[in-house]
């Protein structure tokens, strides 16, 4: 399937990328607080319209046969 160097490659990547990725938040982390202020209202607004539409297509399957 993969050779043992792809392995190796595939785990010190994953390893790098993980610990990128946390740097990288915890240099942000003071920032999202004022940058992202009220962000949750359009994740909110958001997964409302998702459960509307949701809502309307099972609503028009039960009308009509």
């Amino acid at each position: 399937m993969f050779s043992r160097g792809q392995l190796i490659f595939a785990l010190i990547f994953f390893l790098l990328f993980l610990v990128g990725i946390i740097w990288a938040y915890k240099k942000d982390k003071g920032d999202n607080k004022v940058l992202f202020k009220g962000s949750y209202k359009v994740l909110l607004f958001a997964l409302f319209i998702f459960l509307a539409l949701y809502g309307i297509v099972k609503l028009k399957h039960l009308i009509s046969p």
